[in-house]
């Protein structure tokens, strides 16, 4: 049977993206107190189509993604890119990975024991890598008092705080977690203005020597309507 796919096509017309998406996989991320954590991630790849070529067999993306069993890390994901670049002969590989991360949080405010992290891994291959990771942090208000407006020991959703980093060398989630706490005052729930927190954040961040830039959200919950401020390092 001819292959269709690999065959030139001479229109010049270059596709910016062709893939898969929204593929639910298990993998296993690294976890610094128990070395790994499987969990569930949503995962979308996809790579620059070349005008040469009419298109590309879409179960090589699934192929590439078992050969490595789910295990994901820096160096797993630069070689899952180098072999969707260079099997599907694309200009530019890409991956996206979503995937729950759950961290022990003590009597943290707002915990139940454990909590959940939202995570995005997002990388590119072209001439050289490029990976960037996002962490979506729960804040939750100072728990309440007798007194004050609420049941003892009560506390709510604050907002959000998400980074995205690149980085200069390996970091853990969960050290990235802990910037974002020192930010906003962890046990203590945040204080001031989405403006003073975000810099606050900032300066954490550009201080850091593993981290070579980031973006940072904060966001907080009003009644009918959010508040919010964005910084990125330059």
């Amino acid at each position: 049977m001819k292959d269709i796919q690999s065959l030139r096509d001479d229109r010049r017309i270059n596709i910016r993206k062709v893939g898969v998406k929204t593929i639910s996989y298990p993998v296993t991320v690294l976890d610094r107190a128990r070395r790994v954590q499987k969990t569930v991630a949503t995962v979308n790849m996809y790579v620059n189509l070349p005008h040469r070529f009419k298109g590309t067999h879409m179960s090589r993306f699934i192929e590439i993604l078992n050969r490595f069993h789910g295990e994901i890390n820096l160096r797993s994901f630069h070689l899952i890119l180098k072999e969707m670049k260079e099997h599907l002969a694309a200009e530019a590989a890409h991956m996206e990975i979503e995937f729950p991360y759950f961290l022990q949080r003590g009597e943290s405010p707002g915990s139940i024991g454990s909590e959940r992290y939202e995570c995005r891994m997002h990388g590119s291959l072209q001439e050289a890598d490029d990976l960037v990771l996002e962490v979506s942090v729960p804040v939750f208000s100072p728990s309440l008092t007798p007194g004050q407006g609420g049941l003892p020991r009560s506390s709510g959703r604050w907002g959000t705080v998400r980074v995205a980093v690149r980085f200069n060398h390996f970091i853990w989630i969960e050290d990235l977690i802990a910037l974002v706490d020192e930010g906003i005052g962890e046990g203590e729930g945040p204080a001031g203005s989405v403006e003073s927190i975000t810099r606050n954040l900032g300066r954490i961040f550009s201080g850091h020597a593993a981290i070579s830039w980031f973006n940072i959200v904060v966001e907080n919950l009003a009644n009918g309507y959010s508040t919010f401020a964005v910084l990125e390092s330059g």
